[in-house]
């Protein structure tokens, strides 16, 4: 809705690049919307996919010729029948997309968040700003042209919080990262295939930059409904996020995000800046799968155990702790709780020694009323060294 004017965005075949409001869907404009926001209290966040156009835009009509295309071939056209990729070898383009961002920012400072989406790959392998015998240049010079506008972006708004996404797009890589707070792992956001992919995931990236959203159920890709403790207990070994709408949760839902956001505040410096350590792989396919994370100094750390199939008579490997001091004593919290009564080792402390040697006797189903019951079953476990 906050762009498209003579072309409206009514759906995904139009009006990229035009960084126009539709007033017919935003009356009062962005100003508007950062206004309410404010009012709330919600910090405001917009999306945009800068490098992209729709041959239906006003972009396009004006320069057809800043697009990545063969010369003299027609384009290849992505997402919506219509979408092209914007040539980033293009100082030309490099300074729209640079202004674009540099307009909505001097309009509007309060935005605080940007997602900056690429839904296309670069199918159209050709230049027309790169001479003939530079065309086998493309990538490199796209990707300078690319870098460049992100070091202007920074040089000016080094506050700015921006997310790189699609990481279906390519975009999950080491040479983004000082520029991006965080990247999309992926749009696929089931929470059991999430321990697969974030495990995958982190063999590269530090969970601070691994956007990892508690969203809704069913599952818009999967279709498989888990429950919300399973979800947020995933969600919360990466960087914290949600995707799901207020409005189609239970009281009793909100609250236990609202208390999982909080204890994610508390334990972020942990996770995102701590050391991972991998106990049990879920594809070594034993039915579970668990890591931690445990700060530099080893006074603080978390532990993650997910079951990820479920049968009767199951029998899981107890898994052994790492990472911590073995002289420490470190005092055992369960977060995200839901059972009706608490574990056994809730608020009791061990030894560092004893943790790394035994770990501690993790349940195989939640104690919950019977109609809560289901065959999924995790938890959080935060340790905090007893001085």
């Amino acid at each position: 809705g906050w762009f498209g004017d003579k072309y409206k965005r009514n759906s995904d075949n139009s009006s990229l690049g035009d960084g126009k409001v539709d007033t017919g869907k935003l009356p009062g404009g962005i100003r508007k919307l950062v206004d309410d926001a404010r009012q709330y209290k919600v910090k405001f966040g917009i999306w945009i996919e800068p490098e992209m156009a729709n041959t239906t835009s006003e972009l396009y009509e004006k320069h057809p010729e800043w697009i990545l295309k063969a010369p003299l071939r027609e384009p290849v056209l992505g997402r919506g029948g219509t979408q092209v990729v914007l040539d980033l070898g293009n100082p030309q383009v490099q300074d729209f997309i640079f202004n674009l961002v540099d307009t909505l920012m001097t309009n509007y400072p309060e935005i605080d968040y940007i997602k900056w989406d690429a839904n296309m790959a670069i199918m159209n392998h050709g230049s027309d700003y790169l001479p003939k015998d530079e065309q086998s240049h493309l990538y490199i010079a796209y990707h300078r042209g690319f870098e460049n506008v992100c070091r202007r972006i920074r040089a000016k708004y080094p506050e700015l919080t921006i997310q790189a996404c699609a990481s279906g797009g390519g975009r999950a890589n080491y040479g983004v990262l000082p520029y991006f707070d965080e990247f999309w792992v992926s749009d696929n956001t089931d929470a059991l295939q999430r321990i697969y992919m974030q495990w995958g995931a982190s063999y590269f990236f530090p969970a601070i930059a691994m956007a990892s959203h508690i969203s809704a159920a069913p599952n818009h890709q999967t279709f498989r409904t888990i429950p919300l403790k399973y979800r947020i207990d995933v969600a919360m070994s990466g960087r914290l996020g949600m995707e799901i709408q207020p409005k189609n949760m239970t009281d009793e839902e909100k609250e236990l995000c609202r208390k999982a956001i909080a204890d994610y505040k508390m334990i972020r410096p942990v996770v995102q800046l701590g050391d991972i350590y991998r106990l049990l792989s879920p594809y070594d396919r034993l039915g579970a799968a668990s890591l931690m994370y445990v700060a530099p100094e080893k006074e603080k750390a978390v532990f993650y155990w997910w079951k990820t199939e479920h049968f009767c008579n199951q029998h899981l490997p107890r898994i052994r702790m790492a990472g911590l001091h073995p002289d420490k004593i470190y005092k055992v919290t369960e977060l995200n709780k839901i059972d009706n009564q608490p574990l056994d080792y809730e608020g009791k402390a061990f030894s560092g020694a004893y943790l790394m040697a035994n770990g501690l006797e993790m349940p195989y189903n939640h104690k919950v009323d019977y109609h809560k019951l289901s065959d999924y079953s995790s938890w959080v476990l935060y340790l905090e060294e007893v001085k």
